[in-house]
């Protein structure tokens, strides 16, 4: 059985001398700085990015908009077009316009001619 006695005895420069605490491994300052600098630049660079996105879309559907009346407009233009056509088109005007410019008459009742064969 151990006593107090015998521990007392020990050699005092046998006992390991406390060390001094080692101190925690941290980042230099600096390299935090630098680490919170790039975030806020690749951030920034981001916000950048969706901004010029959405500017684009805008202009986009500017365009958009702009076609889309071009379009009502050459649909209403070709409309009056077709319409012209088919008024230029129309028998009675046809047949004004064969009176008046060229003098034509219409034709009297058809007269049919029989041709015998010669024998």
């Amino acid at each position: 059985m151990a006593s107090w006695t015998s521990a007392a005895h020990v050699d005092a420069t046998a006992v390991p001398q406390a060390r001094p605490r080692p101190r925690r491994a941290s980042a230099p300052p600096r390299r935090r700085l630098a680490g919170g600098v790039v975030w806020i630049g690749l951030l920034a660079v981001l916000l950048v990015g969706v901004v010029a996105v959405n500017v684009a879309v805008l202009r986009l559907n500017m365009q958009i908009e702009k076609l889309g009346q071009q379009r009502l407009e050459l649909e209403a233009q070709n409309a009056l077009l077709e319409s012209k056509v088919s008024s230029r088109l129309a028998p009675a005007r046809i047949e004004r316009e064969a009176r008046t410019k060229l003098g034509l008459l219409p034709a009297a009742e058809p007269t049919y001619v029989e041709l015998r064969p010669r024998r």
